[in-house]
């Protein structure tokens, strides 16, 4: 248990800025996130051109970092719980580093796809540390806008890579042209990846660690010293120190019970929840807003720098209605706003299939004119929004707050696995259906699937506002929030 400490000098208003610098800097994982996600949007067509790919293996280079992902999210809860928060994102930097490199100088396209394979597992590790480190350092009263740095890192990021994109192939006259070094625009796009690499892997050397491994660990002067660093003089620390060994102590008591094994298919049901709602995060069809907009948007009749700046813009969007989210998600709730921008999606989805309906020619050679293409456009940049402002963000702090202390990190993990491997079908299976369908079937399953993850909100999802990380069990909480 907790021992007696001094007094904390720490004034509330620096504890909340040392709370929020911790957060942003761990979000700078979502960073690596978006922008690794993003940054094959501009090089997509160079890659196929250059290696001479068909459609689904491009597909295919363009999703395997995900299972990356989905590999690294799986393995990085785990090794969290072993080595600690701080040193598995150093070696999410480092294994991102790695792969940008080598990615900037593939040789053939097995050998981009292996890259991006590894770029994928420093992402995922990255993806899954970031939401449970901000959930442990984080005030309760905070914690929603805290948990959202993860989900407005992401945004920049992909704003960021669409940027450079955007910059290298004009500066270079296309992607696939020569820009510097001997070396064509979409090679550079890649080696720009080092840059938020290594800030990542120095920040993460700089953080305390979490204060709940800490305390595991038995280091309570090291543990003590970070709460009190982030509480401030509001917050008895001594106390909370205590909660937290209390809860630990329950944990090791109910070893046995506290695993991530239950009734329904095997898992808990609070991990189906984690994993749902990382699924339907996916299923409604963001991110090929994101790795595809470009090659899309060119489709329906824009060039290709019309079509990086609208999905510029559409990135820019997506950055500003985060902040809608964190200036709601502690008063509003989750709960309420994932209920919003589910019915917000499934509209915009919808209309977006209905517009595509009126699209001429076949397959990825589509036009959209007249007043078609401005309702596809407004469209997409308001389901944008509706994602942005709710989706986005809440499920990754409710991934942070759903699951009881001794399963989290591992419970996070596998959700964010399902994430990753949902963001890969999503991905891998757009192409063939545009090729084959043109875009309103892809967009009308979206919505459908808007419309159940409705469904699932409102059924199955519950309120976790307010509540304290020791006070989360292995139950769904009530739907009744805390006060905060």
């Amino acid at each position: 248990m907790s021992t007696p400490h001094a007094p904390s000098t720490t004034t509330a208003a620096h504890a909340h800025r040392k709370a929020l610098g911790l957060a942003v800097s761990a979000a700078v994982g979502g960073f690596l996130f978006g922008f690794d996600s993003s940054v094959i949007n501009g090089a997509v067509d160079a890659i196929e051109g250059h290696f001479s790919l068909s459609s689904t293996v491009t597909g295919f280079v363009v999703a395997i970092a995900l299972l990356g992902c989905a590999v690294g999210a799986w393995g990085g809860g785990r090794l969290a719980d072993r080595w600690g928060r701080t040193r598995v994102m150093v070696l999410g930097g480092a294994l991102f580093f790695i792969s940008s490199i080598l990615s900037a100088f593939a040789f053939a396209a097995w050998d981009l796809a292996l890259w991006r394979f590894l770029a994928g597992v420093g992402i995922g590790i990255a993806s899954v540390i970031a939401p449970a480190y901000i959930a442990e350092i984080a005030p309760a009263a905070m914690r929603g806008r805290l948990g959202s740095m993860q989900q407005l890192a992401i945004t920049v990021g992909i704003f960021a890579a669409l940027l450079s994109d955007q910059l290298l192939a004009t500066s270079a006259g296309g992607a696939a042209k020569e820009l510097w070094l001997g070396m064509a625009a979409w090679r550079w796009m890649f080696l720009v990846c080092v840059i938020p690499a290594v800030v990542y892997a120095v920040l993460a050397m700089t953080m305390p660690e979490s204060p709940r491994f800490l305390a595991a660990q038995g280091k309570d002067e090291e543990a003590h010293a970070v709460l009190s660093s982030v509480l401030g003089p509001d917050e008895d620390v001594d106390d909370r120190l205590a909660q937290i060994h209390a809860s630990i102590h329950l944990d090791e008591e109910n070893a046995h019970h506290f695993t991530l094994r239950g009734p329904v298919l095997g898992l808990r049901p609070i991990v189906w929840v984690g994993i749902l709602l990382s699924v339907f995060q996916q299923f409604v069809g963001i991110n090929v807003i994101f790795y595809y907009s470009t090659t899309l948007w060119q489709a329906v009749g824009f060039k290709e720098s019309q079509a990086f700046t609208v999905s510029t813009i559409t990135s820019i969007t997506n950055v500003v209605v985060t902040f809608i989210a964190i200036a709601l998600v502690d008063r509003v709730g989750r709960r309420p706003l994932l209920l919003i921008g589910s019915a917000g999606m499934a509209v915009t989805l919808g209309l977006m299939a209905i517009a595509f309906t009126q699209s001429t020619g076949s397959g990825s050679h589509v036009s959209l004119t007249g007043a078609w293409g401005v309702i596809a456009l407004i469209s997409a940049n308001l389901f944008v929004v509706f994602f942005g402002a709710t989706w986005g963000p809440v499920v990754w702090v409710l991934l942070g707050e759903l699951f009881p202390n001794r399963i989290r990190a591992a419970a996070l993990g596998v959700a964010a696995a399902a994430q990753w491997i949902a963001n890969f079908a999503i991905t891998l299976t757009f192409p063939p259906l545009l090729s084959a369908f043109g875009a309103s079937i892809p967009y009308l399953l979206y919505a459908i699937f808007a419309v159940l993850s409705f469904v699932f909100v409102f059924t199955k999802v519950n309120e976790t506002k307010g509540r304290e990380l020791e006070d989360m069990d292995d139950h769904v909480p009530t739907r009744k929030p805390a006060d905060s």
